[in-house]
């Protein structure tokens, strides 16, 4: 019978896990400092816990952490880590250096149930949801995670359509006896669903991204099926009722398609629609993937578009590209792997 991993546990699991175990209630705290402080892959590396404690919780449990098997590196420093999860399986982690900040951008599940019209990951069909374990795996086992700064949820999957794992995840990297990072160094990215992300902004401290793409409902529906459901009015309504504070953001990401979203009437609604708004917008240049009907606008387009915006007192960002000499589109280097295995 498989172990259960303890990588992902939060503290209060922990808790109920040493109680059942007849262990003392402060063994908790102990092991989430081996798992979160120490990064231990053994539970006999834990040598504060008695020998007979650490044989009682092997016998049923182990530490869970695991590599990655695939390293694209760019040219500009952005390297594209593969972890294998389920059976013959794979998630993407992207880590990003940028000057002072070195970001991670993780997977919340494999494959995806959303269809967006530009996402790769969404090609694959959706195959599961990834426990707390394995997103928190994607930041244990990253080589570079002493210069790590900022987590942001923009990998593989729907964060919000996997809550709980999510939330819990976020718990142990913001936590004491976890990473102990600050909320404001973690985003989560979302195209909507809103009950959940209502949910997401009481429950955490995180900032909050959401996928837009369009102004118009019509237009964003072709491009993103979610709008049948969760209207882009609704998500707006949402945000717009819930109280940020100074220091929480919200921001909202339009990928520029050529000759669909990238033209001044698109960027007159998107002020009509959040110029009263605290956030920002970033346009972000669309990464090619195969047999795609949609292609990326000139850089020119970008810029003309930004200056709309601008103009009319939006906080407006062009989203540097990076990484694409390696397979940049999140999902492509995990379709490639699957298609290998199979």
């Amino acid at each position: 019978m498989d172990k259960i991993k303890l990588l992902g546990k939060t503290l209060t699991e922990l808790q109920e896990i040493v109680l059942e175990l007849g262990l003392p209630k402060f063994n908790a705290k102990q092991i989430a400092q081996w798992l979160y402080k120490h990064n231990v892959s053994d539970i006999d590396e834990m040598t504060n816990l008695s020998k007979k404690a650490r044989e009682r919780m092997s016998e049923k449990y182990e530490v869970g952490a695991y590599t990655h098997t695939n390293v694209q590196t760019s040219v500009d420093g952005t390297k594209k880590y593969l972890f294998p999860t389920m059976k013959d399986q794979f998630i993407e982690s992207a880590y990003i250096p940028d000057r002072d900040r070195a970001t991670l951008c993780v997977s919340s599940q494999v494959g995806c149930k959303m269809g967006c019209l530009f996402c790769m990951t969404a090609r694959q069909g959706f195959m599961g949801h990834l426990t707390s374990g394995d997103i928190v795996n994607q930041v244990r086992s990253l080589p570079e995670r002493e210069k790590l700064t900022n987590i942001v949820y923009m990998g593989m999957g729907e964060p919000l359509d996997n809550l709980e794992e999510v939330l819990k995840s976020i718990e142990i990297f913001t936590s004491d006896y976890g990473y102990a990072m600050s909320p404001r160094r973690i985003t989560l990215s979302t195209i909507g669903l809103v009950p959940a992300m209502q949910e997401f902004l009481d429950r955490s401290e995180a900032h909050l991204a959401i996928s837009l793409h369009s102004p118009f409902e019509q237009e964003r529906k072709q491009l993103m099926p979610i709008e049948s459901v969760y209207s882009l009015h609704s998500v707006i309504d949402t945000v717009k009722k819930f109280d940020f504070g100074r220091q929480r953001r919200v921001s909202f990401e339009y990928i520029m398609f050529d000759g669909v979203n990238d033209s001044p009437r698109h960027a007159r609604e998107l002020i009509k629609l959040l110029g009263d708004m605290r956030c920002r917008i970033n346009l972000i240049k669309f990464h090619p993937i195969p047999d795609s009907p949609l292609k990326g606008c000139s850089r020119e387009k970008m810029e003309a578009f930004e200056n709309i915006l601008k103009a009319k007192g939006v906080m407006t960002t062009i989203r540097s590209s990076r990484g694409e000499d390696i397979f940049a589109a999140c999902g492509l280097l995990s379709t490639k792997e699957r298609s290998k295995k199979r």
